[in-house]
């Protein structure tokens, strides 16, 4: 391969106790933690807005951030002030008043009891509000380049924005994009994908719709009780289109979600297959197909599912949803065996319970791992977040350290809240007290994360 040598010398523009790169719901728990905990925060961000998989790629409702009982809600703290803020202006409904089987959990029970319907633009507003009241400083428009590595530690990173190339030191660094960016330019060991072939999970272009009629779909589930036993919503008016030639994408059942505003519903149908996401000539692809797709599946809806025969195109997502890339390779690996278990860990950060949903890479099965149900809720350790070999860098969100099975089930927008805070009040501490991220006491994270509102176990109570 060709190559050139490019070399410059690049301004450091700030200092700070804590960066962390990527603003989605891993990059807002790690910057509203990390502020929290008296950090000097940056938050970096590629879009003009915050919010990753919720905003620009249209994900939702959150999946739900209670046990699977229904009866204990496991994700808090800065997720579920978030909710509380958006429900406040109308943007959001609380999952506490969200069973499974309706609407807004798309007529399903499984793993969907307590989902969180929310507004997109409510989030973008709030979730940078939040950042600016806990002095969170937002550098929105801007790209993560590389990492700033002195020896075997992460001291920061190149970023590029509308400014030009510019350098940013931190005493910890969080890599909450979603990719292990960060962590793989610093020599982190990383996997991708099953094991048996390395392919990942499907990518989704999700979609919303409006002028949708409630009543009718409502009407369509009386007399379809079995598809919401079954779990193949919506997979008799596939079986029509199928039959006619009229549905060519490889789905069995559909996912549709009433949203908060009435008669506007988002659309979970499209299935991309054989895609990397951390490949742009795969993204690009990515794109295309599944704005063709969301073509097919608009005309699908208007003939065939009740309820969307006059439905209108709101928008579709300015980027492509990805379910799964690169996982980091950390001092712990998550596995199907710990969720299936419930296992107890010392340095437990999070807690969650959305089941392992695995969406077949080679065709439109899946959903359901063939390993077993998840405990009623399990634990997520501190040391999935921590890499191996490098040095004041954590990882939070859907690139820690699991297997393709676990991840299936901790990949979901609320646990990635809760890692994501986890990392950056741990960051905090190694800051404040000079430290590694990996020697900070998990004690100490774990007193503060019960202290500001987070769920550590029925046991676990605030000090103050």
């Amino acid at each position: 391969m060709e190559t050139v040598t490019y070399q410059r010398e690049i301004p450091v523009t700030k200092t700070v106790d804590v960066l962390v790169i990527g603003g989605g719901p891993a990059g807002l728990g790690a910057a509203i933690g990390a502020a929290k905990t008296g950090a000097k925060t940056l938050l970096v961000e590629r879009y003009g807005f915050l919010g990753g998989n919720a905003t620009a790629s249209l994900v939702g409702p959150f999946m739900t951030s209670f046990s699977a009982d229904g009866k204990t809600q496991v994700i808090r703290g800065v997720f579920d002030e978030l909710v509380r803020r958006m429900e406040a202006m109308g943007g959001a409904i609380h999952p506490s008043k969200v069973p499974a089987a309706v609407a807004k959990s798309a007529y399903m029970k499984h793993g969907h009891t307590g989902v969180t319907p929310f507004d997109p633009e409510a989030m973008k507003l709030v979730s940078a509000e939040m950042c600016l009241e806990y002095g969170v400083e937002l550098l929105l428009h801007t790209i993560f380049i590389d990492p700033l590595l002195d020896g075997d530690a992460v001291a920061g990173a190149i970023l590029h924005n509308k400014g030009g190339l510019q350098a940013v030191r931190a005493y910890t660094t969080i890599d909450c994009s979603a990719d292990a960016d960060v962590a793989a330019r610093a020599g982190v060991p990383f996997a991708i994908g099953r094991s048996s072939d390395g392919l990942t999970q499907p990518m989704t272009m999700f979609f919303r719709v409006g002028n949708v009629n409630g009543a009718q779909v409502a009407e369509y589930f009386k007399e379809h009780p079995e598809e919401i036993e079954q779990r193949m919503a919506f997979s008799s008016c596939i079986k029509a289109a199928q039959a006619k030639g009229d549905f060519t994408i490889p789905r069995e059942r559909l996912s549709l979600y009433e949203s908060p505003q009435e008669g506007v519903w988002r659309v979970n149908a499209s299935r991309i297959l054989g895609t990397d996401g951390t490949n742009a000539a795969d993204l690009t692809r990515a794109e295309i197909i599944g704005r063709r797709q969301v073509m097919e599946i608009l005309a699908f809806l208007r003939a065939y599912v009740p309820g969307f025969t006059h439905c209108t195109l709101i928008d579709t997502a300015a980027q492509v949803g990805v379910r799964e890339t690169r996982r980091i390779v950390g001092e712990y690996t998550l596995t199907a065996e710990d969720l299936i278990a419930g296992r107890d860990f010392p340095d437990t950060i999070a807690y969650a319970a959305y089941p392992m949903d695995i969406h077949s890479p080679t065709d439109g099965g899946g959903g359901v791992s063939n390993k077993g149900e998840t405990a009623d809720a399990y634990q997520i350790p501190f040391r999935c977040l921590v890499p191996r070999n490098i040095e004041r860098l954590l990882v939070a969100g859907r690139c820690v350290s699991a297997t393709h099975e676990a991840l299936g089930a901790i990949r979901v927008m609320p646990p990635s809240f809760a890692m994501g805070e986890a990392a950056g009040t741990a960051a905090a501490l190694a800051a404040a007290e000079g430290l590694r991220p990996r020697d900070v006491p998990v004690s100490w994270v774990q007193e503060t994360l019960v202290k500001h509102g987070a769920y550590l176990g029925p046991s676990v109570r605030p000090t103050h």
